[in-house]
């Protein structure tokens, strides 16, 4: 094959790939703007009269408002203690060290349907209710990878040389790590929290086993997903999380483009 056909084929190739990729998202943000509310092909028209609906209808609204502050909550949790983890490894030497990289990684390697059984069950045992703050939890278990990967990169990028500088110095632990440390790590935790966002805003398996009576979006739109009555709303509800996740993934990946640590795993 010459040069120029192997450059077209890639191109074909590619384009191919994400045709297969996002087709389907592509439909459902053409539902979601169509007129009729059916999921017939062609749309019958262009219309914001869906959005609307599901911007006045409360169970939604509410769904939503609840996904948004629980990503938030583990979010938090999982900048803290991914940050935390990821500074010990990368700077420290301590018995078990090279294993805390697959401890960490490893709960977002597990089904889904395994995490949501065995936190239900460990909220039953300790006594935990279910609600809000166990989702948080059970969310942060595997958001802290996305903070730890993006953390412990940078760092590994980063020579150890200033922060000793500042150590002969004078500076204490914490002046080093406020001075020195943090600024060259701040965009990756940034990055980490915004994939941890991402990914627990959309959070559906977990979440159904740890929720209770809260209702997520995700969880709306799973129960509302077969009702015929609802497939109008329902397609609106997918184009925001859709965006919801694209955005925050889209300014991750430029603040680590020189780390390429945004990946989950």
């Amino acid at each position: 094959m010459s040069g120029r056909g192997a450059r077209w084929g890639l191109i074909a190739a590619t384009v191919g790939t994400l045709v297969f990729i996002y087709f389907p998202l592509a439909v459902v943000i053409a539902y979601a703007f169509n007129s009729s509310g059916s999921t017939s092909w062609p749309p019958a028209g262009f219309s914001l009269r869906w959005v609307d609906a599901a911007l006045a209808n409360t169970g939604l609204r509410d769904a939503f408002v609840t996904s948004v502050a629980i990503a938030f909550g583990a979010s938090a949790v999982a900048l803290v203690l991914g940050s935390l983890a990821a500074v010990a490894v990368a700077r420290y030497r301590f018995f078990g060290r090279q294993a805390i990289s697959f401890v960490v990684v490893f709960p977002i390697a597990l089904p889904g349907i395994v995490t949501g059984m065995a936190l239900s069950t460990t909220f039953a045992t300790t006594g935990l209710p279910l609600g809000l703050l166990a989702i948080v939890i059970g969310h942060a278990t595997f958001c802290v990878v996305l903070v730890y990967n993006n953390v412990v990169a940078r760092m590994r990028r980063v020579s150890r040389s200033l922060e000793e500088a500042s150590s002969d110095l004078g500076a204490d632990t914490w002046q080093t790590f406020r001075r020195v440390t943090f600024p060259t790590v701040r965009s990756a935790m940034l990055a980490g929290a915004l994939l941890a966002f991402a990914l627990s805003f959309d959070e559906v398996i977990v979440t159904i086993f740890t929720a209770g009576g809260v209702q997520t979006l995700p969880i709306w739109i799973f129960r509302s997903f077969r009702l015929a009555n609802q497939v109008a709303l329902v397609n609106v509800a997918g184009l925001a999380a859709i965006l919801l996740s694209v955005v925050p993934v889209y300014f991750a990946s430029r603040l680590t483009s020189d780390t390429g640590a945004v990946a989950r795993g």
